[in-house]
């Protein structure tokens, strides 16, 4: 019973030999090991293996990049404005031996320190430059917290601000002189804006103005022009137009007198003829008196032996002349007056010029037999009173 006694005894103080020996570390941690309290080694990730009631754990260390979020921390700045400034750190432990010897905790030490330097940096900044240098600040604190921790064996990586708030009163202030900035930019823009448009409407407007302008001088030097050219046409048919009319009342005339010759009207037809005229030049307004001279018939002897020869009743007659005059067209006379009568542009006014041409060259029929030369002359001398046999013996 003894020996079985001493047996379980054994075989226990193997256990516990055996468990206290044997320590396994886990991947990204260290252990600190001590011997008799003095500091032996650091244990790595893996086995280990430590003498059993010599060898103790000290303290287990997390090697990876760790993460420390510190409350706001009231801070001065140069302006004498309190400001409260949260703050993040990042920074891994390089040294586990160092970390647990060099410094009680390491996390405190790091609070504080990033406290202390805080207030240094900002406090030697204004507001404005604190709330817009956060880059600054944030240099500035690691490069400060990686020189003083390294001694703990402790590398600070990085220091971010998570928020800068200010006073309560210097917040209200902030955002009026916010809302004041985005006020005065508005009206400032809203300004720029009517000026560009006033601007482009007075270019359009200028723009406007002068194509009308143009647009005005152009009509008016259009209509000008075609003033011009109308009184120029006008003018030229009125010439043409005179022109024909005194051809045609030249050849009329020419017929006329022709036609008289062949006749051979008696003094006494023409004295009669002439007395007929007589009251038709009395009824002018101008006309007041007409004195009918006494050799009367002495005149109308002489106007018929100037225009006539006797016969062998020695009654003198008209001899018609033996040669007809040729007719020449007006335009063929003279070379100038070619283009008076140039109507190519105008078909209206060639077919009327033609018409008129046609008329002024029409040939006046001679007399026929029984019509006294005074009826060719004188249209209304048909209806005078027939000449008694008497008359015409004479």
């Amino acid at each position: 019973m003894t020996e079985l006694i001493v047996l379980v005894v054994v075989v226990l103080l193997v256990l516990i030999i055996a468990v206290k020996s044997v320590m396994v570390v886990p991947q990204a941690q260290s252990a600190v090991i001590e011997r008799l309290g003095k500091f032996r080694s650091v244990a790595e990730p893996g086995l280990n293996f430590l003498v059993p009631f010599l060898d103790r754990v000290r303290a287990r260390i997390d090697l990876r990049e760790q993460v420390v979020s510190f409350p706001p921390q009231p801070v001065i700045t140069q302006d004498n404005l309190t400001v409260s400034i949260d703050t993040v750190v990042y920074f891994q432990v390089t040294d586990s031996r160092s970390a647990v010897y060099e410094i009680s905790n390491y996390i405190i030490a790091v609070e504080q320190l990033t406290t202390t330097t805080l207030r240094n940096v900002v406090g030697a900044m204004s507001l404005e430059e604190t709330l817009t240098s956060r880059d600054a600040i944030n240099t500035q604190l690691r490069g400060v917290l990686d020189q003083e921790t390294g001694r703990w064996g402790i590398r600070v990586a990085r220091v971010e601000l998570k928020a800068i708030d200010p006073p309560p009163s210097i917040q209200d202030s902030m955002e009026k002189q916010m809302r004041a900035d985005r006020e005065k930019r508005a009206m400032i823009l809203n300004a720029e804006g009517e000026r560009e448009s006033a601007i482009k409407t007075a270019e359009g407007q200028k723009q406007a103005a002068i194509l009308a302008a143009e647009g005005q001088k152009q009509a008016a030097i259009l209509s000008a022009e075609a003033d011009r050219q109308s009184s120029i046409l006008r003018a030229q048919g009125d010439r043409a137009s005179r022109y024909l009319q005194a051809q045609g009342q030249a050849k009329a005339i020419e017929k006329v007198f022709a036609a008289v010759k062949r006749g051979k009207p008696t003094p006494e037809l023409l004295a009669y003829q002439y007395l007929q005229t007589l009251p038709q030049m009395a009824q002018g307004d101008a006309n007041k008196v007409w004195v009918v001279p006494s050799d009367f018939g002495k005149s109308l002897e002489g106007f018929a032996r100037m225009l006539g020869a006797p016969g062998e009743d020695g009654v003198f007659r008209y001899e018609p002349p033996t040669e007809e005059i040729p007719g020449i067209a007006p335009e063929e006379e003279e070379e100038s007056v070619k283009a008076w009568f140039d109507t190519s542009t105008t078909p209206e006014v060639a077919e009327a010029v033609r018409a008129a041409e046609a008329v002024a060259r029409k040939e006046v029929p001679g007399p026929s037999v029984g019509t006294t030369p005074a009826a060719i002359a004188e249209p209304g001398a048909l209806a005078q009173p027939p000449v008694s046999d008497e008359d015409q013996s004479r």
